[in-house]
């Protein structure tokens, strides 16, 4: 498990893009045969994917968590962007479609990681935040997670918001996560953008097809800075930060927030003549 330390708007604001990429792009989430697993200590969250392709892949103890197992003092939600996949949390295994959900409560001792066909594997993207309550693991699937329809094509924004774990979704200690789908012809996310001071972010970027980008602005309102990502790469998102971006064509992204308020629409917003 690797890690990526906190760092201010001020460090921010003086970062090439190496330095940029360095602190806040996760390049590699998804490894065949593998578990990738990033420890930020933005609000201790771990963000990270499992893809398993033969054989069953089990969640790992890292070491520095000084804990006796994954989830002792952790929840964690897994939200499929591969092939079927199957979940198996102590002895009960959930079967998860592409874009269906797992919530995994705090105690949970054994998760393991499975794909139904080698040949298309799951892709769990992982997130986990420290939890202080026991929730019952639950599974929630992209039919089941009510579509919110926001945008318009006139400001090439129109998309689907997927909500799965939140207040009144999939009941969490401070871990709130879903989906949004572009509209094709739309390009933009999260605009007007936003920050929220209690709370941190991560980004999953993936549907892009080859070739495609998205430059994703981070930063102050008037201290914005851009990266370019790829499909299927991760942005860290720091609570003082607005996080929003533009795509070379349609994509799809997975927001997950922890920290103080599960209150989807908590959000300070910017407005766009605001930005720098």
């Amino acid at each position: 498990m690797t890690q990526r330390f906190a760092i201010g708007p001020r460090e921010t604001a003086g970062l090439n893009t190496a330095g940029l990429r360095e602190h806040f792009l996760i390049e590699n989430i998804f490894t065949p045969g593998a578990i990738e697993l990033t420890y930020t200590h933005y609000d201790r969250m771990i963000v990270g994917g499992a893809m398993p392709t033969t054989a069953g892949l089990p969640l790992p103890n890292p070491g520095n968590l000084k804990a006796n197992f994954f989830l002792e003092r952790r929840e964690l939600g897994a939200l499929n962007v591969g092939g079927a996949g199957q979940i198996v949390v102590d002895g009960t295994t959930y079967e998860l479609g592409n874009q269906d959900c797992l919530y995994v409560g705090k105690g949970c001792q054994e998760v393991e990681f499975k794909s139904v066909n080698a040949a298309e594997p799951a892709k769990f993207y992982l997130l986990s935040a420290p939890a202080h309550k026991e929730y019952p693991t639950a599974r929630r699937t992209q039919a089941e997670a009510t579509p919110v329809e926001m945008g318009a094509m006139e400001t090439a924004n129109q998309r689907t918001i997927y909500k799965y774990i939140f207040n009144e979704g999939l009941p969490s200690c401070q871990l709130v996560m879903g989906l949004t789908q572009l509209k094709p012809g739309s390009v933009w996310n999260t605009m007007p953008s936003h920050t929220h001071d209690r709370r941190m972010e991560a980004y999953l970027y993936f549907n892009m097809n080859d070739g495609q980008r998205v430059l994703h602005l981070l930063g102050e309102p008037q201290e914005t800075r851009p990266l370019w990502v790829s499909n299927e790469q991760a942005i860290l998102s720091p609570p003082w930060s607005i996080h929003t971006g533009c795509g070379s064509a349609a994509y799809a992204f997975i927001w997950g927030m922890a920290g103080e308020n599960l209150e989807y629409t908590d959000m300070d917003a910017v407005a766009l003549a605001d930005l720098r």
